[in-house]
């Protein structure tokens, strides 16, 4: 698994030697959400007791964004580039 996979919160850097420990004894990370795995996924953001994957949290994004019906331009330019849609 690659490293740019598992995005960590609040947690120290670790050393080269660490990272090949952590590497060779990979546990996936679970979505606390959708309970998929990171090898399922985009990214997994992985925080203090908590993980969400890239596709929860553009799903939370985007309701926040909507729940006032109308999202300003910008906000609305964001979701079409990332649901695919072209202007």
């Amino acid at each position: 698994m690659s490293d740019d996979k598992v995005v960590s919160l609040g947690s120290k850097k670790k050393s080269s030697e660490e990272k090949q420990d952590e590497n060779q004894t990979f546990e996936p990370v679970y979505c606390s959400f959708c309970k998929r795995p990171n090898t399922q996924v985009i990214k997994m953001v992985k925080g203090p007791g908590v993980n969400i994957c890239s596709e929860c949290a553009m799903i939370a994004v985007q309701y926040l964004i909507l729940q006032d019906r109308m999202p300003s331009s910008e906000a609305q330019h964001i979701l079409d580039a990332f649901w695919g849609k072209a202007r």
